[in-house]
């Protein structure tokens, strides 16, 4: 089964999303953890906090990396754009100055 979604480039906003979503749980539960732990002090509540708080450290991670490769494609669109202005405009100004795109030439022969 192949899922365009999972591939690079595709949907890469909708990933950050998520990422950033799961980070900013991830957070909340670390931050709950560690306050619990330093009120009652059971283990299981320092464990969670240091499970959540490396959660924090990969979720960060990937939501970087998503958020890089939306920039990047979006600086290739641009980019892409662009070439194909600059190739319109030239298209534009070579038929200008050609003697059939030309009516004052054209007005002066007859």
């Amino acid at each position: 089964m192949h899922v365009r979604a999972l591939e690079s480039g595709n949907l890469e906003g909708v990933k950050a999303g998520v990422h950033g979503a799961a980070l900013g749980l991830a957070a909340v539960m670390c931050l709950y953890n560690a306050a619990a732990w330093l009120q009652r002090r059971e283990r299981h509540l320092a464990i969670n906090a240091i499970v959540y708080g490396s959660a924090i450290i990969l979720e960060r991670e990937h939501f970087l990396h998503h958020r890089a490769t939306v920039q990047r494609l979006a600086l290739a669109a641009a980019a892409s754009a662009a070439a194909t202005l600059a190739v319109a405009a030239e298209a534009a100004a070579q038929q200008a100055d050609s003697p059939s795109g030309d009516s004052d030439a054209a007005a002066r022969a007859a």
